[in-house]
């Protein structure tokens, strides 16, 4: 018995140390995270303890910022295997969760929570998904082990890691006033409810012992986070995203789990928690409302029920064929599995932003061997800032306003040197490489690039047209990238 029991345990601790592994080759391969918000993530964490108020921000976020801000002072690559280590946690805690609904192959749940191609992407990177995934996965926990109280203490905090935090507290909310667990009567539960506006609270406080602003929050809500900003696209858009939310070919299997969940009405919390989500993004991304840009990767709020939703409809699937022979049904789950991690790698790799940081590094590498004394450090990539370890608001406030971003740039001193890159800075910043000639800096160093991935380059280009690979065909071609380093005398 003894044997029987530890044997899921035994192959939870395998496939952690493997995905374990995989990340800590991820973090060596691809040295920036896949979207600016990373390095600026990472900025707030690390420079926090010279500016506090980067503690209690609104994009900053104070329980992910206060977290890594211990790991940030070690540097970038700590960070990230920091970040690792919350993936990993989470991937424990989600089979945990399998264990406590006696959910058969439990330790499953751990793969297939990473072959979730936003989840795999993002546990190597610094963006506050999976920290809030943690959060939400032991909460859920507690509350379903009865321990209701406890779980709405530790899902207010989600708030404090991400905007769904407050959607989620509501749904949470909904669940504890229907919960006789809490009372036989009905307006008794409404009081402990209140526990989950407790990290809402804090975070009001912390806000206004450290900025004595009592509208902080609200005055420090980010421009860019308005309606229309990133556009909007048809409500079945964020249907269509589903293989990069659950995978591949495991979108099949979560879809006869969630089917199958919502028909006989079992596991509430988990297909309430994971629809709430999911709908609530393709509403706003639909509406163009709130700055929602329709990114697959909010969905890692919720990887574990996702994970849990694809175990029940693997589960139930693998019963449909139980009459197979053993070695039929073990060579179709790996040929399953495999596809599905080689579709994440592919993902990864063809994540064209990523692969900036290796033009980044070189420029940062000559720069290394033909120093400048540095006064100012002027950028327009986060992972610049990062490589320079420069306090970020030191950079120019760069605005919308192109004349007003020139004269800027025209009354900074002797001693400032200019990091620019061919894409972000003209996109963002409406800034190339000749507007700094004609402020008078020198040129340093100029390079063109054409960026390709680790892994695509060798993938077949009549391959790349063909189903599943057809998914992936705009991440498979060349990023056009310059790198620039001006001096001002």
């Amino acid at each position: 018995m003894e044997q029987t029991y530890n044997l899921p345990r035994k192959k939870a601790f395998l496939w952690l140390g493997v995905f374990a592994l995989v990340g800590i080759v991820l973090v060596l391969l691809y040295p920036d995270g896949y979207q600016q918000d990373s390095g600026y993530h990472f900025l707030f964490a690390r420079w926090g303890w010279r500016h506090p108020y980067m503690f209690v921000g609104v994009w900053s976020r104070p329980l992910f910022t206060f977290l890594f801000g211990f790991p940030a002072l070690l540097g970038f690559e700590a960070a990230r295997l920091f970040s690792l280590a919350i993936g990993l946690a989470t991937a424990w805690q989600t089979w945990k969760l399998a264990r406590d609904l006696k959910l058969e192959r439990s330790w499953l749940s751990i793969v297939l929570i990473f072959l979730q191609p936003s989840f795999f992407i993002l546990y190597p990177d610094l963006l506050t998904e999976p920290l809030y995934a943690l959060i939400f996965v032991i909460a859920l926990r507690l509350h379903l082990r009865g321990r209701v109280k406890t779980g709405m203490l530790v899902a207010s905090l989600m708030v404090l890691t991400r905007p769904e935090g407050f959607f989620h507290g509501i749904l949470w909310g909904i669940w504890v006033l229907f919960d006789k667990r809490v009372s036989p009567t009905f307006w008794r539960r409404l009081p402990p409810s209140l526990l989950l506006a407790s990290g809402g609270i804090l975070w009001w406080a912390a806000a206004f012992i450290v900025t004595k602003d009592p509208l902080f929050i609200k005055n420090n809500w980010p421009s860019q986070w308005q309606s229309g900003v990133y556009g909007d696209e048809p409500f079945y858009a964020y249907f269509l995203r589903l293989p990069e939310m659950v995978g591949l070919l495991l979108v099949v299997p979560f879809l006869y789990g969630l089917v199958l969940l919502l028909k006989r009405r079992e596991l509430g919390t988990i297909t309430s928690s994971f629809l709430l989500l999911f709908l609530l993004h393709a509403t706003f991304r639909t509406l163009g409302i709130l700055g929602d840009a329709g990114y697959p990767r909010y969905m890692v709020c919720v990887a574990p029920v996702m994970a849990i939703i694809t175990l029940v409809g693997w589960n139930e699937i693998a019963q449909k064929f139980a009459h197979l022979s053993s070695a039929i049904k073990l060579a179709t789950a790996s040929l399953i599995l495999g596809i599905s991690a080689g579709a994440c790698v592919l993902y990864m790799d063809g994540l064209v932003w990523i692969r900036d940081a290796w033009a980044i590094k070189e420029a940062h590498q000559w720069f290394q061997q033909n120093p400048r004394p540095v006064k100012k450090l002027v950028w327009s990539h986060a992972y610049m800032c990062i490589r320079f370890d420069s306090d970020p608001t030191e950079n120019v406030i760069f605005t919308p306003n192109r004349d007003d971003n020139l004269k800027q740039l025209q009354s900074l001193p002797s001693g400032t040197l200019v990091f620019w890159d061919g894409q972000v800075g003209p996109s963002w910043n409406n800034l190339n490489d000749k507007d700094f000639e004609s402020l008078g800096y020198k040129r340093l160093f100029s390079r063109t690039y054409e960026l390709r991935g680790l892994i695509w380059p060798y993938v077949p280009q009549w391959l790349v047209m063909k189903w599943p690979f057809v998914l992936f065909k705009d991440y498979a071609g060349i990023r056009p990238q310059e790198m620039h380093l001006f001096y001002r005398e």
